[in-house]
């Protein structure tokens, strides 16, 4: 028979001891685990309060924080394609020219523009966002300045100002629309290949690379391209009135050097947004409001992350 302690044989104590041991290390390591996921989730979160502390481009909201309680001036960076999706495209840049123009304590708005150009759509939107503040703030002047670049749709944009500065370099110009794309019928005759395309309605494959292009179908769509143009026109006579020369070239796509756009009318002056905000604006306190979505997206991707561990194991475009 089996030795007993208080009556207990000896190998249910020992189990018991065992399982109790046992026990407690998994109620120990559990604790463990759950300690180390709540010092990540506070660790991620006092991460994004830093990220969002450091101020102008990191956040896109600097408006909330530092040099923007005080008098300055509020800049909007719009560079790169305009189109849906990139920080240029109307979603983003809605929000910071809203909050630029609503801070009182912002003296004027500047956008600063390096962009080759893009979607009519977005740039329009942009452009009217800008005429209605202008509206609800008459007081504040908006200045657009150009960098290495500012055609077509960015150049649609800073025709919403009240002045255009750019650099004596810059590219300024290309008022025109321009849809391209390549046809491959004459290849897919060499090589045997039959295209196949069924559709309901007459003109549902209208811009078809592998169909020939016929007269109608050119017309048409060139008539399409002219009334976008028509309309990017109008915008930039709004904006420019009287400024603009009476040369018809304004207008045919053709791009220009800053010192050849200050004399046809396309910008007011050579100059750069530290020489505006110094001598035109007279406040050198420069504020970004300059969307950006990069690292704050990473970050909360990460946090959603953190969370899910913590509670669970043809196109046109005016180019």
């Amino acid at each position: 028979m089996s030795e007993q302690t208080n009556g207990i044989p000896w190998e249910r104590e020992l189990l018991r001891d065992y399982m109790f041991t046992l026990h407690k290390e998994q109620v120990k390591d559990r604790r463990y685990r759950i300690a180390l996921k709540i010092l990540r989730a506070v660790a991620l979160i006092l991460m994004i309060v830093a990220v969002l502390s450091l101020g102008a481009g990191s956040s896109g909201m600097p408006w909330d924080i530092g040099d923007a309680q005080g008098t300055h001036t509020a800049y909007i960076n719009i560079r790169g394609e305009i189109a849906v999706g990139t920080v240029a495209d109307a979603d983003h840049l809605i929000p910071s020219i809203q909050a630029a123009f609503e801070n009182d304590n912002a003296k004027a708005v500047v956008l600063r523009i390096d962009s080759p150009g893009g979607s009519p759509v977005q740039s329009g939107r942009v452009y009217e966002e800008i005429r209605a503040q202008k509206a609800l703030h008459p007081d504040k002047k908006v200045y657009a300045v150009i960098g290495d670049i500012g055609a077509s749709g960015g150049y649609y944009i800073a025709a919403a100002a009240d002045e255009i500065y750019a650099d004596q370099a810059s590219l300024v110009g290309s008022i025109g629309v321009i849809s391209s794309g390549f046809g491959f019928t004459g290849l897919m005759e060499k090589l045997g290949i039959e295209r196949r395309a069924i559709t309901a309605g007459d003109n549902k494959a209208l811009l078809d690379p592998f169909s020939p292009l016929n007269k109608q179908t050119r017309e048409f769509w060139e008539s399409v391209l002219a009334k976008t143009h028509q309309q990017f026109i109008q915008r930039v006579k709004e904006g420019r009135g009287d400024r603009l020369k009476n040369d018809p070239r304004i207008f045919s796509g053709l791009i220009w050097n800053g010192e050849q756009a200050l004399e046809i009318g396309l910008i007011d002056g050579l100059g750069s947004m530290n020489s505006l905000a110094r001598d035109v604006i007279g406040e050198t306190n420069l504020v970004d409001y300059s969307p950006s979505r990069d690292l704050l997206q990473k970050l909360t991707q990460r946090a959603k992350v953190a969370v899910s561990a913590f509670t669970q194991e043809a196109s046109i475009r005016v180019y």
